[in-house]
């Protein structure tokens, strides 16, 4: 009887700490945030992708800008006066190309000044999203990522390569569909991208004479799609960027960790490395 209701216990017990858990790790995240608001005297707004896993399946599932992010920032950017700032924090692969713009767009419309944060990787959506932003401040290791569209799991520039390289009459009607599709997505890509080039010119954000040579750089697919812009590389683009992150957004970023999934792939002693000291040696006789 004793053991049946130590068993009960534990399940309780094992079926409790997780909710207690997710519960204390919120309200660290929400102290975090108020703290890093209040001695930055800004609204901070943190998207942060993670790849997941299904549950019980263990089948990992990547995590992207979609409607429903657009929605969350939205209804911030709302809720922030006016006359206050923006620090997004972003950690993201990319996304929806529509959520995207609606995102970049409401930041381009906000009156005061606009920051985003990427502290590991801003890829595709994200690096449209920092665009829009009147400054980038990036781990100097962090990277951003080409914005050209993607058709399924092609580049749109590769379908146009097809017409390039092959008599029309030797390319079936379904690539010269697609292909039109792709002509007008990467149309829609530049000239949006231009367009939050173009807002940063009166800052003077962003060089006018850049402007054409940074759409070139980064929509007509020269590089593959997951090709990491370095900070020295957006720099010398001529992006708005400014190495040196706050701590206290390495801080937030570890209250946001990966699931874990088996035994961790990397391991450390999370501490600052100190060089251990060097053995006694013996006393000279």
């Amino acid at each position: 009887m004793l053991f049946l209701n130590l068993f009960f216990i534990f399940l309780i017990v094992s079926s409790i700490q997780p909710l207690i858990q997710k519960r204390l790790l919120v309200s660290k995240r929400l102290g975090a945030i108020q703290a890093f608001e209040q001695k930055r005297g800004s609204r901070a707004i943190l998207m942060i992708h993670r790849q997941e896993s299904i549950s019980l399946l263990g089948i990992p599932l990547s995590k992207f800008i979609n409607i429903e992010d657009s929605e969350q920032i939205l209804r911030a950017i709302r809720l922030t006066p006016p006359e206050a700032p923006i620090d997004l924090i972003l950690h993201t692969p990319g996304g929806l190309v529509l959520a995207t713009e609606q995102i970049a767009r409401a930041l381009i419309r906000h009156p005061s000044k606009v920051t985003v944060f990427v502290p590991h990787y801003a890829m595709s959506g994200g690096t449209m999203l920092a665009m829009a932003a009147d400054e980038i401040v990036m781990d100097e290791n962090a990277v951003l990522g080409p914005v050209d569209p993607q058709l399924g799991n092609v580049a749109a520039a590769s379908v146009l390569k097809v017409l390039e390289e092959k008599p029309i009459d030797k390319i079936d009607d379904q690539t010269i569909v697609t292909a039109d599709v792709a002509r007008k997505a990467i149309a829609q890509v530049q000239a949006f991208v231009r367009a939050l080039l173009e807002d940063s010119i009166p800052q003077q954000k962003v060089d006018p004479e850049r402007v054409d040579a940074i759409i070139e750089r980064l929509t007509t697919g020269q590089v593959t799609h997951d090709y990491p812009i370095t900070v020295e590389e957006a720099q010398s683009l001529g992006l708005p960027i400014t190495v040196g992150l706050p701590r206290e957004i390495y801080s937030l970023m570890e209250l946001y960790p990966q699931p874990m999934t088996g035994r961790p792939s990397v391991q450390y002693i999370p501490l600052p490395y100190q060089s251990p000291p060097s053995p006694p040696t013996k006393a000279s006789k």
